[in-house]
């Protein structure tokens, strides 16, 4: 049997190259492939002690928790996170303030939240354009999600109208800063030092990569200002070369057929679709999903030789696919600043955090084996620790910005 997934060094270089091609793309205009997204939060050095609600969807889960800052230090509230499946909304139909009651039901349950708290900071982890004000417009829905009348219009302004109006809040929220996941990954990093620039990345249920782009080099925005501006690559809609036919029939089989190419081919969402499509001819259970193709790689005595494998070989295309978009940045970043030689990478999910067998973060490790190979000379990119929620911490640092 052979592997069809696999992929030479010289293949993923040129997989770098192209994404590096598409960023450069996305930066000078709008409506690319490579979205280049400007953020336009800029996180303070320094954040002032407060409290903040902050939310995250963009996944499995809708979470809400209050965030405090104390001499500039962030902590969950009394470690406590409140989550609710959000997989209704697949269902077509689901309208905006049937979103909102669920978010608010569980929003009103939190201990902390009182007339202090006055600010939202809200991971969003679905394609937006960011807004001056720090609030976004939903471009378009991924990951199996469908509300229609949401698209096209401002996130966190009808979100707080409806908040202010439910009697089970006691609060009146005055502001919402709305950000992708990826950039708030990116902010929870930024209190690592010593590094000549920060990346955020994300390889989850889907995935995404962000950066601190300066802004005289993104020359849609058409400002000679000086500093740095958060940049929300949107990667996983890139379309790599060497997808092979068992790519293209996924694609095939979804509800955003030729969008997201490169997340389909990576990411939690869609690897259990790949290893289904390859043995579509044997009895594999409906709900097959990343998780299912982890379990078959760690337990290879409980499953047969040829699944063993095709589950080994995409579990490790994806993370030589994950290496190469880095290093496809990365030469983003050096042709724009040659002095880079130091980046620091945020990264969260469990399809990168994700264990073997022997507990080890083998993705993670094999992550930093193909860049070894793929990055220029000189330049290194530091994975930094995997960090206690990066989402919320992040997105509690933009709110308060």
């Amino acid at each position: 049997m052979n592997n069809i997934f696999e992929l030479t060094t010289e293949e993923l270089k040129s997989i770098a190259n192209a994404l590096q091609k598409k960023i450069e793309e996305g930066l000078e205009k709008d409506g690319m492939e490579i979205s280049c997204i400007p953020t336009h939060i800029v996180p303070k050095k320094e954040i002032n002690d407060g409290k903040v609600l902050v939310l995250d969807w963009g996944g499995t889960n809708f979470r809400a928790a209050i965030v405090e800052f104390k001499n500039g230090k962030p902590s969950i509230m009394d470690n406590e996170i409140k989550k609710k499946m959000l997989s209704s909304v697949e269902t077509a139909g689901f309208k905006q303030d049937e979103l909102f009651r669920e978010m608010a039901i569980l929003i009103s349950e939190l201990k902390n939240m009182d007339e202090t708290v006055t600010q939202i900071g809200y991971c969003f982890s679905y394609p937006a354009k960011c807004e001056v004000n720090g609030d976004a417009i939903l471009l378009r829905w991924t990951k199996g999600i469908e509300i229609n009348d949401m698209i096209g219009k401002y996130i966190g302004e009808p979100l707080i109208a409806y908040l202010n109006n439910h009697k089970d809040i006691k609060t009146q929220f005055t502001k919402a800063k709305v950000l992708n996941d990826t950039v708030a990954c990116l902010f929870a990093g930024l209190s690592e030092t010593g590094y000549d620039s920060y990346m955020g990345l994300i390889v989850g249920t889907g995935t995404n990569m962000a950066s601190l782009m300066r802004l005289d080099k993104i020359a849609k925005l058409k400002t000679a200002e000086s500093g740095s501006i958060p940049i929300n690559l949107e990667s996983g809609n890139f379309y790599p070369p060497y997808l092979t036919v068992i790519d293209g029939l996924v694609d095939a089989m979804s509800n955003n057929k030729g969008q997201q190419r490169f997340e389909k081919a990576i990411s939690g969402g869609y690897l259990g679709e790949m290893f289904k499509t390859v043995f579509a001819r044997e009895k594999i259970k409906y709900d097959f999903d990343g998780g299912a193709l982890a379990s078959v790689i760690n337990n290879p005595e409980n499953n047969p030789y040829e699944q063993v494998a095709v589950a080994q070989w995409i579990y490790d295309r994806s993370a030589k696919l994950v290496a190469a978009s880095l290093a496809g940045l990365v030469q983003v970043l050096i042709a724009q600043d040659s002095s880079i030689k130091k980046i620091c990478l945020a990264a969260d999910g469990s399809v990168f955090w994700g264990k073997d067998k022997n507990k080890d973060t083998y993705y993670k490790k094999l992550v930093d084996k193909e860049l070894e190979l793929l990055l220029p000379k000189g330049v290194t990119v530091t994975v930094i620790d995997e960090m206690a929620e990066p989402n919320l911490i992040g997105s509690a640092i933009a709110a308060l910005s």
